[in-house]
């Protein structure tokens, strides 16, 4: 699909930022790495490419303000418009050498996700949209939401806290919910690309409760473009605001959503 000026140079960061992360990543035993927290790993990889990102996006788009996981918040001379980016979600399976992580890149305008980019580089696919134009893979493939109607027949994605957050006891009660009723649930490790499988009809549904909004902006409009249904975990939530998101197909939606809110 043609897309705008914007998308283009969100696709063309990615990718930029793509080839380095797939260079460090075929030696990823070398890498220097530091914690910032239990359980929560940064790399010298991951601020390269927010740092490749950055630079390609501020460098076309100057007066934007930027949003990034590792160094924070940037307002900027247009109050309206942001980039919203995470460089590399799904950090814990790049160190372990696992190949399912992404770059994710949103902007957002007036408050709402406009445009949204999350890149598998290890795979080589790019799942973008913009509002109202459909989301789509690489050049061509046009992504719609599964078919599938019946819970029982359904895969769903989540993410299950690590170390001591504090939704875990939640998410495992929901997990005690779901799992019966439907025919399996996936925990990959990476929000942005859990989104996109949606999109493409790979998961029925996904449901995480502790995102940042630079884990889910990208993904959150791919979903939406490809038919997904996107509420938050509680009724009432914005699912960017709170970072609690429930996200599914037309037909499984109201069933999803009250396994996981009856109290």
């Amino acid at each position: 699909m043609q897309g705008s000026a914007n998308l283009n140079i969100m696709m063309k960061a990615a990718r930029k930022a793509g080839r380095s992360l797939v260079k460090d990543f075929r030696e990823v035993e070398n890498l220097q790495v530091s914690m910032k927290g239990a359980g929560d790993f940064v790399s010298r990889a991951d601020i390269e490419a927010e740092r490749i990102i950055k630079e390609e996006l501020m460098g076309a788009r100057p007066t934007y303000g930027w949003l990034g996981e590792e160094g924070g918040e940037t307002p900027g001379e247009d109050p309206t418009r942001r980039w919203i980016v995470d460089p590399l979600d799904g950090t814990t399976n790049f160190l372990h050498g696992l190949p399912h992580w992404a770059i994710s890149i949103a902007l957002e305008h007036k408050g709402q996700i406009v445009a949204g980019v999350v890149f598998d580089a290890a795979k080589d696919e790019m799942f973008y949209a913009e509002r109202g134009t459909g989301a789509w893979l690489n050049d061509s493939k046009r992504l719609r939401v599964s078919g599938r109607r019946k819970m029982i027949e359904a895969v769903f994605a989540t993410g299950i806290p690590f170390a001591a957050k504090r939704t875990l006891p939640a998410t495992l009660k929901d997990l005690a919910r779901v799992m019966p009723e439907c025919a399996g649930v996936r925990r990959f490790g990476s929000a942005a690309l859990d989104l996109a499988y949606v999109a493409a009809g790979r998961y029925e549904g996904y449901w995480e409760r502790e995102l940042q909004i630079w884990d889910a902006a990208a993904g959150y409009l791919i979903a939406k473009e490809a038919g997904a249904l996107i509420e938050g975990v509680r009724e009432g939530q914005d699912p960017l605001e709170s970072g609690s998101i429930l996200c599914a197909n037309n037909d499984i939606f109201k069933g999803f959503a009250k396994l996981l809110r009856d109290d």
